[in-house]
């Protein structure tokens, strides 16, 4: 125990070695999935292998994770972001038109700019400027955000074009083992059965093989070669315009994506400082997150970030590094079982997702209602997350609103300096990117 102590920060009086397990493993399957949607999604561009994306997405994962269990000490796991994958592919590589290789190099300076940010302390007076109600609702935004991915991901939730989403067939396949996996599992849960959420996702699993939406791709594959595209990074544009607002982009979605997720998380879990509200290690939180960024630039993956359904894993039980250390195993293992770990579908972890979603609620109770000065801003934060589909927007506009209405009412001793500087510095990233 005392090891597992000074490797982790495990506390044998908050936890237990078998609950941080249980909870590794269930944050490492309600992430996993971006181990097939990189491939897919970067196999648009030409000169991207997937197996190759495959390997880089997990090696990222791995290093990244692996700081935040030893360095970090905290149960999060880290991974290459969605929306910034996204950003990378479709508005950088294919809107803006310019090469895989300059999207890495935006990249690793954007990394660079993050280990400087944090070995300097910004990043982390930029978390502690903001509003401890806006924290509070940083929190129910994310659990109304992973509810809605868990809908969207298993099909319960459909685009509409008229009213942009609407109630999918859920009489059959993906969304109706969604619904009877939310069930079990929300059954598992409500009994306090120990692993709930993790057996949840292997029942289903089950069940989603004679309903054919689980599909056995097979149990081994030996890794892919990263050599494609390692290190390849394109100097000739590295001081345009564009470079700058690429990589000034890449930097605010990954800094409020990961605020936003640390603040969330943590405030679910009662794991901030009860003097001072602050999150516990940020400083070494950040430093996984620019580390991990660096270097799966190198490796050729997008921007690594700390992964909100690590929140699954705090529900769980995981409070330590300890739960790190078991997802960063995870997606080592992942390198050489790649098809078994690919066959469990999105239909099974959604129910995960969504219970996670009602218990990242909790905190909302703690917005003082009554002071609208306090409430509106909150509120926008919470409702702009899952309808911007945006953790960072969410943050944003809340923090906007937040100074300019405290500003109107005269409520001037509330707003600190740095909160002015933020409030302008979100406005004019709306108005010029």
């Amino acid at each position: 125990m005392n090891k597992l102590t000074k490797l982790f920060g495990f506390n044998p009086k908050e936890t237990t070695v078998r609950t941080e397990v249980l909870a590794g493993i269930t944050i490492f399957l309600t992430m996993s999935y971006i181990l097939a949607v990189n491939p897919a999604m970067f196999g648009e561009l030409e000169g991207m292998p997937g197996g190759a994306v495959f390997t880089s997405t997990a090696l990222a994962a791995i290093v990244g994770t692996m700081i935040m269990a030893f360095y970090g000490k905290l149960p999060f796991g880290l991974a290459p972001g969605m929306g910034l994958n996204a950003f990378f592919v479709y508005t950088v590589c294919l809107g803006m038109g310019y090469s895989w290789q300059f999207a890495l190099t935006a990249v690793l300076i954007e990394g660079i700019i993050f280990i400087i940010m944090t070995v300097t302390n910004i990043r982390e007076a930029i978390v502690n400027a903001i509003p401890l109600n806006l924290r509070y609702a940083i929190g129910g935004g994310i659990g109304l955000f992973i509810a809605f991915i868990g809908l969207q991901n298993s099909g319960i939730i459909v685009n509409n074009d008229a009213t942009l989403v609407s109630l999918g067939d859920i009489t059959h396949g993906p969304a109706l083992l969604a619904l009877i996996g939310l069930l079990i599992t929300g059954f598992l849960y409500a009994k306090n059965v120990c692993g709930a959420m993790l057996l949840g996702i292997l029942i289903t699993t089950a069940i989603g093989i004679p309903m054919g939406v689980t599909k056995f791709q097979g149990i081994l594959s030996a890794p892919h070669s990263i050599e494609a595209i390692f290190c390849q990074f394109q100097w000739e544009n590295i001081l345009s315009l564009d470079m700058v607002v690429v990589v000034f982009t890449f930097l605010f979605i990954d800094m409020f994506d990961t605020v936003g997720t640390l603040i969330g998380v943590c405030t679910k879990a009662n794991m901030l400082d009860k003097k001072t509200g602050k999150i516990p290690r940020l400083k070494e939180a950040f430093m996984a997150d620019a580390i991990a960024t660096t270097f799966g630039s190198c490796i050729g993956t997008s921007t690594t970030t700390t992964y909100v359904e690590s929140a699954s894993g705090v529900a769980q039980g995981g409070r330590s590094g300890l739960t790190a250390f078991v997802v960063a195993c995870c997606f080592v293992v992942t390198l050489f079982f790649s098809p078994l770990f690919l066959s469990i579908p999105a239909a099974a972890t959604a129910p995960v997702l969504i219970l996670v979603g009602l218990l990242m609620l909790e905190p909302i109770r703690n917005i003082d209602f009554s002071d609208y000065s306090e409430a509106i801003p909150a509120f926008t934060c919470v409702i702009m997350m899952p309808m911007a589909y945006s953790i960072s927007d969410g943050i944003l506009t809340g923090m906007i609103l937040y100074v300019a209405l405290n500003i109107l009412c005269g409520k001037f001793k509330k707003l600190t300096p740095t909160m002015y500087i933020l409030a302008i510095l979100f406005v004019l990233k709306y108005i010029f990117i």
